[in-house]
């Protein structure tokens, strides 16, 4: 019987799930990666050793494969530079493998997404500037690049592929934006020119060669599926519309990818700060100064950009407010044991940060509230540990 597990943000992202996802792999693991895609960075430390991941898998140090689902929207054209990161800290890489309909983004996606969110100044939306969004709207439009037909047709015929969605996808979708290539300056120089879609097709083809189809799950022992983003930001959520993502955050596509293979989900695993971050635009209930909420230590991996500015702090707003997302996300399908994990514990002397109270993580499973949820309860007061 394989062993399946979800990590799910409670929040914004950035709650640790990269963390809770190493510590869950044991045995021969696959960790599935099933939305979003490149803009993700999930901190992992082990044994020192401290990566941040993008689209491999954050159970890697443990060898564990990687697998891209089919809702999962990789950059092979970036691939090579996090592949090459990480075996130069390890000295191996592990397995990457692909469902035959996994698309990639493209190039011209990056570059629409940088120049609207560039046109839009200090009203961005807080997109990573990764194209994620437009490669979403572009596959439902009809043109997908997957990789059962990547691997079939090479470098020559994804520039051309590349070509045709420039031409009859792209020059539509920057007239229903009202942008002209001439008043996108440097993007919209490059959306012109056909030789960096050449480039583009070469480098992705070549990074193609460490990606291998999909086959099915039964060679392994455990399968943890690791979510990008959190709740708050799912795409179905409207309170912080239009702030959110294009993607499901939750057991959606864990759910989906299941049924697929025939598996059983066994456990889901709600990942949170003891505090709430968000790291781009939109309302943060309760925003406040990191002093307020402990002692907090600088974010390594979310620094501030041009695309998201500074990373963003405030407390939790209720408990009721909390659990609200993740009994949504539950609802009708629960599956046989629920957990909470509660991360960064270090910051704020063991207890989580409400407006209203601070509630210690001991006395988690003694609220009724919380016990109605969770089976199980997890927590790390530092960047390499969780434990129950």
């Amino acid at each position: 019987m394989i062993r399946c597990i979800s990590v799910i943000g409670a929040n914004f992202g950035d709650e640790g799930k990269g963390l809770v996802t190493d510590a869950l792999c044991k045995g021969r693991t696959a960790v599935i990666r099933h939305n979003g895609g490149a803009q993700a960075g999930h901190t992992v430390v082990n044994e020192g050793r401290r990566f941040v991941f993008h689209q491999l898998g954050s159970g890697s140090f443990r060898r564990a494969d990687t697998v891209w689902a089919e809702s999962f929207m990789p950059d092979l054209f970036k691939l090579s530079e996090e592949a090459e990161n990480f075996r130069s800290i390890t000295g191996f890489l592990p397995k990457i493998l692909a469902c035959s309909g996994t698309c990639t983004t493209i190039i011209d996606d990056v570059l629409i997404n940088m120049a609207l969110e560039n046109s839009r100044g200090d009203k961005r939306h807080g997109s990573c500037g990764m194209g994620i969004y437009e490669a979403f709207l572009r596959n439902h439009a009809g043109y997908g690049v997957d990789m059962k037909w990547l691997s079939s047709h090479g470098a020559d015929g994804l520039y051309m592929r590349m070509k045709e969605i420039r031409h009859s996808y792209g020059r539509k979708r920057l007239e229903t934006l009202g942008l002209g290539t001439a008043d996108l300056g440097e993007y919209g120089e490059m959306l012109c020119d056909d030789s960096i879609l050449r480039s583009a097709a070469e480098q992705m083809c070549e990074n193609l060669k460490m990606v291998e189809l999909f086959k099915g799950a039964e060679e392994y022992e455990s399968i943890v599926f690791e979510g990008a983003q959190g709740l708050l930001l799912d795409a179905e959520n409207t309170e912080y519309a239009p702030h959110t993502t294009a993607s499901r955050t939750g057991l959606d596509e864990p759910l989906n990818f299941c049924g697929r293979y025939k598996l059983t989900l066994d456990k889901a695993v709600y990942v949170t700060r003891s505090y709430v971050t968000r790291h781009g635009a939109g309302m943060l209930r309760g925003e406040c100064s990191p002093q307020k909420l402990g002692s907090l230590r600088t974010d390594r991996t979310n620094v501030p950009n041009r695309w998201q500015g500074a990373i963003r702090c405030a407390p939790h707003v209720s408990h009721e407010y909390f659990l609200e997302a993740i009994r949504r996300d539950l609802k009708g399908r629960r599956p046989a044991a629920t957990a909470l994990a509660v991360t960064h514990l270090n910051e704020t002397g063991g207890a989580l940060r409400f407006a209203d109270c601070d509630t210690v993580f001991d006395e988690l499973p003694h609220i009724p509230l919380f016990a109605e949820v969770f089976d199980e309860y997890y927590r790390s007061w530092s960047e390499d540990e969780l434990r129950r």
